[in-house]
C-alpha cells in the first residue's frame, strides 16, 4: 500500500511539474544593428547570446518598428503602435500608451504571474512624478528599476527611477547603467525565488546599450584593441562572408553599396578616433552580454533555466545619428557635469576619445552601415537596415531542435501573442473598465513544434517612413538624396534592396501601395 502511495505521489509530482507555467525573460537591446553580435556574424564578443542561439532558434527575417518608442509599444501590447497611441516619439506632448490596450505584464498578472521590469520604458509622455499613470508600475509591473526617458548618460542617467521614486546617485556609487540593469535583474530574481517561488514570473529587461552616448568601461573597451583597425569597408565584406557561411542570409545576397552618408575608410584622416568610437560601441554590447550571463547563471542556480523562455532582440537597426545640435539638448535636459563635477562635452568632438562620462558621442553613419550589414539604411527607415533585428528564442523544455535558423517572416507584434499562448493566459476583452483591442500579432508557438508560421504580410510606418511586405515582395518609402518615392523590391532575388523594380512592375506597386493605405486607415496611421 505504501509503495502504491509513493508511486501515486511521484506521478502527481511529475504531472504538476509538467503543467508548471513557464517563466519568461524578454531582453531588448537598444539601437543595435542586425549583424553586430557573434551569432549573427559580428566581431563583438557575445558568448552568452551565442550560446542561447546555439541551443535555441534564431530568426533571419524578424521585423521591428524602426525606432525606440513604436517598437516598445508594439512589443508590450501585440498591437501596431498607432493603435496604442505611440506612433510617434513620446516626450513631446504626444505619444502616450493608451487604455485601449494591455501590456504583457497586465495580461499575465490576470494569470497569476509575478511581473518585473528593469531598464528603459519610453512609452509614457511624462518623465516626471507629476504624472505617473503610464509608468511601469501603473501598467502591470510589480517592481521596476530603470529610466522612464529614452536616452541618457550611462554614468548618471536622466529619470532613473525605482518603482515610482526618483533615484539620486552619489559620486562614490561607481554606477554604470548597463551593469545596474543586469544586477538589479538578478536582485529582483533573488527576492522572487525567496518570497514567491511558487509563482511563475515575467521579466522585461530593456537595456539601453548600445544606444548613444558612447559610454563604456575601460576594461571592456580594452578587449577590442585591434579588432576594428581594418575599417568599416573591409569589415562589411568580411561580415557578409561569415553571414552566408552561417546561413543568416541567402547565398545570393549582395552587399549593399556604402551609404552615401558614409565615408570611404581609406580617406579617413583621424582613424584612431574613429576606431575608438566603434571599440566603445562594441564594449557597450559586450557588457550587456556579460550581464545576460549573470541572469542566466541565476536561473540555473535556482533550477529554473529549463522552464524559462528567453527572448532577445533589438528595437531597431544601427543608428546613423550624428548628434548635431545635441549640445543644447544635453545642457538643458540632461547633464552638464559628471557626478564628480567634471565638465561634460557633448557632441562628436574629434579631439576627444569616446568612453568616459565626460564625453557624449555617437558612432555615426559609417559604423552604423557596418552594424546593419548587409542591408542599406538605418534606424527610422522602413528598409531592411532600419527594421531587421536579430531575434533569439531559447526554451530547453519545449524546443524540439537546437541551433535552428528560422526564415519565416515574423514581427514585433508577435511577441505578446506568443507569451499569452505559451503561458495559457486569456487575452482580456476589457481591462480596468476599458474595451481592449484584439491582438494583431500571431503566436510563434508553432516554431517550438518545428512548424512554419502563417504570416504573409507585414506593415510599418514611422515618421513618414513606410514599408509593406507580402511574400517576397516589399515596398518602402524612400527619402534618399534623389527624392521621395515608393520603391519596390523582390527580396528573394534582391535581399538587400539594391534593385528598385517599381517601373518594371507598376501594377504590383500600385496594388501594394493601396494595401498599405488600407492598413494605414484601419490602424489610424492615415486619416480616413
Amino acid at each position: 500500500m505504501k509503495r502504491k502511495l509513493n508511486i501515486l505521489l511521484l506521478l502527481l509530482a511529475v504531472q504538476l511539474f509538467a503543467q508548471k507555467q513557464p517563466n519568461i525573460v524578454l531582453i531588448m537591446a537598444d539601437d543595435m544593428g542586425f549583424s553586430d553580435i557573434g551569432c549573427y556574424g559580428g566581431e563583438i564578443k557575445t558568448p552568452n547570446l551565442d550560446k542561447l542561439a546555439e541551443n535555441g532558434v534564431r530568426f533571419t527575417q524578424f521585423y521591428n518598428n524602426a525606432r525606440c518608442c513604436p517598437t516598445r509599444a508594439a512589443l508590450l501590447t501585440g498591437l501596431y503602435p498607432h493603435q496604442v497611441g505611440v506612433g510617434g516619439m513620446v516626450g513631446h506632448g504626444y505619444g502616450d500608451l493608451n487604455n485601449k490596450c494591455v501590456t504583457i505584464a497586465e495580461a499575465l498578472k490576470t494569470n497569476g504571474y509575478a511581473t518585473y521590469m528593469t531598464g528603459k520604458w519610453h512609452v509614457a509622455d511624462s518623465n516626471t512624478n507629476d504624472d505617473i499613470h503610464n509608468w511601469p508600475i501603473q501598467r502591470g509591473f510589480d517592481k521596476f528599476y530603470g529610466t522612464i526617458k529614452g536616452v541618457g548618460s550611462y554614468f548618471d542617467p536622466y529619470t532613473l527611477t525605482n518603482n515610482n521614486e526618483n533615484v539620486k546617485l552619489k559620486p562614490d556609487d561607481k554606477f554604470y547603467y548597463t551593469d545596474a540593469i543586469s544586477d538589479s535583474t538578478v536582485t529582483f530574481l533573488d527576492k522572487h525565488f525567496k518570497q514567491k517561488a511558487n509563482k511563475p514570473f515575467f521579466f522585461y529587461v530593456a537595456y539601453t546599450a548600445p544606444h548613444w552616448p558612447l559610454h563604456a568601461l575601460e576594461k571592456d573597451i580594452a578587449k577590442y584593441e585591434g579588432v576594428f583597425d581594418k575599417g568599416w569597408d573591409v569589415l562589411r565584406e568580411e561580415r557578409l562572408v561569415r553571414m552566408k557561411k552561417m546561413g543568416i542570409i541567402p547565398k545570393n545576397t549582395k552587399l549593399s553599396q556604402r551609404d552615401f552618408r558614409a565615408t570611404e575608410w581609406n580617406s579617413v584622416e583621424n582613424k584612431e578616433w574613429e576606431i575608438q568610437r566603434m571599440k566603445t560601441y562594441a564594449a557597450q554590447i559586450d557588457n550587456m552580454d556579460q550581464g545576460i550571463g549573470r541572469i542566466i547563471d541565476k536561473l540555473k542556480k535556482e533550477g529554473e533555466f529549463e522552464n524559462t523562455l528567453i527572448i532577445f532582440l533589438s528595437d531597431n537597426g544601427g543608428c546613423a545619428e550624428t548628434l548635431q545640435g545635441v549640445e543644447k539638448w544635453v545642457s538643458e535636459k540632461e547633464v552638464t557635469v559628471t557626478l564628480k563635477g567634471k565638465k561634460v562635452t557633448p557632441g562628436n568632438v574629434s579631439n576627444l576619445m569616446s568612453g568616459p562620462a565626460t564625453t557624449y558621442m555617437s558612432y555615426g553613419e559609417s559604423w552604423a552601415n557596418l552594424s546593419n550589414t548587409p542591408y542599406r539604411k538605418f534606424k527610422k527607415s522602413g528598409h531592411e537596415g532600419g527594421v531587421a533585428t536579430p531575434f533569439i528564442m531559447h526554451w530547453p523544455k519545449k524546443l524540439k531542435k537546437k541551433n535552428v535558423l528560422k526564415k519565416d517572416v515574423a514581427s514585433i507584434i508577435d511577441v505578446l501573442p506568443t507569451i499569452v499562448d505559451i503561458s495559457n493566459t486569456s487575452y482580456p476583452l476589457s481591462y480596468n473598465g476599458n474595451k481592449i483591442q484584439p491582438m494583431e500579432g500571431l503566436s510563434l508557438m508553432p516554431v517550438f513544434k518545428g512548424e512554419n508560421l502563417n504570416r504573409d504580410e507585414w506593415f510599418m510606418e514611422h515618421g513618414s517612413n513606410k514599408a509593406y511586405r507580402k511574400g517576397n515582395w516589399k515596398v518602402a518609402w524612400s527619402k534618399d538624396k534623389d527624392g521621395k518615392k515608393w520603391e519596390l523590391f523582390n527580396l528573394k532575388k534582391d535581399p538587400t534592396e539594391q534593385i528598385d523594380v517599381a517601373v518594371k512592375y507598376p501594377k504590383r506597386l500600385s496594388e501594394m501601395k493601396a494595401r498599405w493605405f488600407e492598413w494605414g486607415k484601419r490602424v489610424k496611421v492615415v486619416k480616413k
